[in-house]
């Protein structure tokens, strides 16, 4: 059946994928016939994601356990990978933190995770030229430091935020082979990340969601899905931008 959506036939890396958006992004890919490569630091819970993986299609997925915090085992990564058709660059961690609380173990665990290491993994995996002519690269961003501000979010916001700018210049530098790159900016999202907090009760997260048009916080596979559109070749004249997967947050402020 025709299908432009599909990836049948494409090697995708998928990290962050031992949860949230990255396994949601890992399974769905393999429901559309995609060969994934999946990769996290949490050897056990990766193991549960790659149980998860589809293979009516004759897949062999692959697993890599990798600390991306460290340029080593970024480099560790791309060596073990295959040549690669698409990239979902997910990893990141959470963080809520008052300005006049900030410090540098803060900063340099979160920017290490959630920016340096997705530009190291950009960078060596095309210098290394692992990713194929027309590949198709897509980061996780957030609206977190671009549309939505609030007290205790900066270190993180300021994180995703500098990744949306680096997308674009992938975008303009991996043009040379072809290479497209996106990225999407989810709003709030329910995942073990954005839920595991000791800072907001049940009531304030209710509340937050009303800001949403749609009156609710976002599903993993929802921005997965989204994350596809832009791996597959429906969406193949579409590179340096960013999907808003907000729920109407966005136009609501």
């Amino acid at each position: 059946m025709y299908n432009p959506y599909s990836l049948e036939n494409k090697t995708i890396l998928v990290t962050g994928a031992s949860s949230g958006i990255g396994k949601a992004t890992a399974v769905e890919c393999s429901k559309l016939g995609a060969t994934v490569v999946i990769t996290g630091r949490n050897e056990k819970r990766l193991e549960e994601t790659f149980k998860e993986l589809d293979t009516t299609f004759g897949q062999q997925h692959q697993q890599i356990v990798a600390d991306m915090s460290t340029e080593e085992g970024v480099a560790d990564l791309v060596a073990k990978v295959p040549a690669l058709d698409g990239v979902s660059s997910n990893a990141g961690i959470p963080t809520t933190l008052l300005i006049k609380f900030i410090n540098s173990e803060v900063l340099d665990d979160v920017w290490n995770i959630n920016t340096v290491s997705h530009v190291n993994l950009a960078k060596l995996l095309f210098k290394k030229k692992k990713l194929n002519q027309g590949a198709s690269y897509v980061f996780t961003a957030s609206i977190g430091g671009t549309t939505s501000f609030g007290p205790g979010n900066s270190v993180y916001g300021m994180s995703k935020a500098a990744i949306n700018s680096f997308m674009r210049f992938c975008a303009i530098e991996f043009s040379t082979r072809m290479i497209r790159c996106n990225s999407v900016s989810p709003g709030m999202i329910v995942t073990p990340m954005t839920q595991d907090s000791s800072t907001f009760t049940k009531e304030d997260y209710e509340k937050d969601a009303e800001k949403y048009l749609l009156k609710r916080y976002g599903k993993p596979e929802e921005v997965a899905r989204t994350i596809i559109f832009l791996l597959s070749d429906a969406s193949s004249f579409i590179t340096g931008n960013t999907i808003l997967v907000d729920g109407g947050f966005t136009a609501n402020h």
